[in-house]
């Protein structure tokens, strides 16, 4: 049985392994024919791309060589032209008719940015205003940054007096001592003035202001008018006192040496103190006041630092600014009257009257008769200090010429205002002074 059983068995499986032999070679020969299949296409695409970077190459060589030749076509024909002496540097002729772009500006459009104005007049706009009314408009719209007289508040820019001080180790550089066009002011304030409100001012607030800016500069009275007529007619004060800067050309070259870098100076003094002293308080802004200090007893510097490190003085407490009382109802004469009016050039430094206090300046509560330099509390400059140890006294005499040239007269003073030039104006302040004398 087992025998029979063996003899069907063994037949069989040897099939299945022939089978199986033959599905693995076809197999393989399926896989190998696949291999080469891809292998053959990847030559193919390489083959194609060489053949493609192989034209591309050829053209390039091509164009380098059209654009070498056009190139020394150009410079056989310049060369040409040169030797015919035409000149290469003429400008292009002008084409006939336009590009097609844009389109001409309206009149309109020209005008509202053609607003600069020139020192003869050229560009100004019709209109006019005068002293009086500018110091309305200027009280509402410039006093808040410039003081109520030009006079400055804080730090921004002081617009009257500084004359005759341009010569001064601290000039005080103003629209009346230092600017040579009266233009400048008007081109300036017309464009960029009030501080954020820029181009509001109407071409007669401008006049206006610009007028009243001249009055507070003592170059004209209260009723003087500007306009557009009279504005090139009006000479200012410094016209003559810019110059070409050519020392470039002549005078570099003469005294321009290396700077000398050995024996240097051992030791550094401090000469002068800063004439403004600036605060900052903590609810925002910044007041300025002048500086009463002295130089004494400065330290001086070296290379090692400061001889001494000074202690810091306390600070100073505010006192409430208090407005000056009106004068009395017995001096109502008209010389008074106007010394009113002329003590508004004074009135933003110096009190007067009842509760006045020191301000930039001191009271002038009974002046006539006081030492000067002896007001309490106040810091005077040294020249003041001297004049009352040699015993000064303040009398019509004595105020008239130093409130003509404050600086002539009494050298060394920080009092900044320039002076009254007028008799008349003098006169008129002293009696307005000397009626608070009781």
């Amino acid at each position: 049985m087992s025998k029979s059983l063996s003899q069907i068995f063994l037949p069989a499986a040897g099939g299945t392994a022939l089978a199986a032999a033959l599905a693995i070679t076809i197999a393989n020969r399926d896989y190998g024919n696949d291999k080469i299949s891809s292998l053959e296409g990847r030559v193919a695409q390489v083959e194609a791309n060489a053949s493609a970077a192989t034209q591309k190459a050829r053209a390039e060589a091509q164009r380098a060589a059209e654009l070498q030749a056009e190139f020394e076509a150009v410079q056989a024909a310049a060369a040409a032209t040169a030797a015919m002496g035409v000149d290469l540097t003429a400008p292009a002729p002008v084409a006939d008719g336009g590009y097609g772009l844009g389109r001409a500006a309206h009149p309109e459009e020209i005008a509202a940015w053609d607003v600069d104005v020139l020192p003869d007049g050229r560009g100004l706009p019709e209109g006019r205003g005068d002293a009086y009314w500018g110091e309305e408009v200027f009280a509402e719209k410039c006093a808040s940054c410039h003081g109520d007289f030009a006079e400055g508040a804080d730090n921004w820019p002081v617009l009257a007096g500084g004359f005759d001080t341009l010569d001064d180790d601290d000039p005080v550089k103003t629209v009346g001592s230092y600017w040579p066009h009266l233009s400048t002011a008007w081109d300036y304030i017309h464009r960029s003035m009030p501080f954020g409100e820029a181009g509001t001012l109407t071409a007669d607030e401008t006049y206006a202001i610009v007028a009243y800016i001249l009055y507070s500069n003592d170059l004209v009275d209260d009723d003087f008018e500007l306009s557009h007529e009279n504005f090139a007619e009006f000479e200012m004060h410094n016209k003559d006192g810019f110059v070409v800067d050519d020392r470039a050309e002549l005078e570099y070259s003469q005294w321009r040496t290396e700077p000398c870098m050995d024996n240097c100076k051992p030791e550094t003094e401090v000469t002068m103190r800063s004439v403004f002293l600036v605060d900052t308080p903590a609810e925002g802004g910044t007041e300025s006041m002048m500086n009463p200090a002295t130089i004494e007893g400065l330290p001086s510097f070296s290379a090692s630092g400061a001889a001494f490190i000074p202690q810091a003085a306390a600070k100073p407490v505010e006192v409430a600014a208090a407005e000056p009382a009106a004068a009395p109802a017995d001096a109502g004469s008209e010389l008074v009257a106007a010394g009113a009016r002329v003590y508004r050039k004074c009135k933003s430094c110096h009190q007067i009257g009842d509760g006045a206090k020191n301000r930039t300046g001191p009271h002038l509560n009974g002046l006539f008769g006081r030492e000067m330099g002896s007001v309490d509390g106040f810091g005077y400059s040294r020249v003041f200090q001297s004049a009352q140890e040699e015993g000064r006294v303040w009398d019509e005499a004595e105020l008239a010429a130093f409130l003509a040239q404050p600086k002539a007269y009494m050298n060394g003073t920080k009092m900044a205002f320039s002076g009254l030039k007028k008799a008349e104006d003098l006169d008129a302040v002293i009696a307005y002074i000397k009626s608070y004398e009781n």
